[in-house]
């Protein structure tokens, strides 16, 4: 295992993932609920399950896309979510 990308990626994902809407879904699914263990474990495989598809569609698009066009793509849906968000349209 390639430990520096396995950092990497856990760092990335761990602060991105700091109060965002998925974050707040899950401790108001975890406040309202008797079962914070259930919350816990439904919401680890719904996150593990949504990096698995991301894992193997992005293996899959660089077989056929160059990385540099990838990287594009995604600076641009980047920004241009921003842009909605600020705009108040998302």
């Amino acid at each position: 295992m390639d430990w520096k990308v396995f950092f990497t990626t856990f760092a990335l994902i761990f602060f991105a993932e700091l109060g965002d809407k998925t974050q707040l879904s899950v401790m108001t699914l975890s406040a309202q609920s008797d079962s914070g263990m259930a919350v816990f474990v439904g919401a680890a495989v719904a996150l593990a399950l949504s990096a698995a598809l991301a894992v193997i569609f992005g293996e899959a698009v660089t077989r056929l896309v160059p990385t540099q066009y990838i990287h594009m793509g995604a600076g641009i849906m980047f920004v241009g979510m921003g842009i909605l968000l600020i705009a108040g349209k998302l």
